[in-house]
């Protein structure tokens, strides 16, 4: 998977944009970070996972979730693109864009999905 990739999925969304974050490609929602490309270009900063999830991600899929140092106090964590499938990314994604975007949009997407 690719950021491109992550985008053409994500982008169908309500309220999706694309930005910047940090000088790299992002995902917002209502001008809040969605997610980033990290600069690697493999990974996706993932904000919004709590640290006891993290925790749990990293041990059972170290090859897909990883942090570094520099997010150890933050609830966010890394996910290696080049590792991921979309059945993994797309939960965490879809949870991050339901705490960022308007009630009507959410609306409009769950009966969209439900019809």
């Amino acid at each position: 998977m690719t950021f491109d990739d992550v985008r053409k999925f994500v982008l169908t969304w309500p309220e999706v944009e694309d930005g910047t974050s940090y000088g790299t490609p992002a995902l917002k929602v209502r001008k809040k970070m969605l997610a980033r490309l990290k600069e690697d270009g493999d990974s996706l900063v993932m904000p919004d996972v709590p640290i006891d999830e993290r925790a749990m991600l990293v041990e059972s899929q170290p090859e897909i979730f990883h942090f570094t140092d520099h997010y150890a106090d933050y609830p966010i964590v890394l996910i290696r693109l080049s590792k991921a499938k979309r059945a993994i990314l797309e939960p965490l994604l879809r949870r991050r864009w339901r705490t960022l975007a308007s009630k009507a949009a959410r609306a409009d997407y769950d009966a969209r999905v439900s019809a």
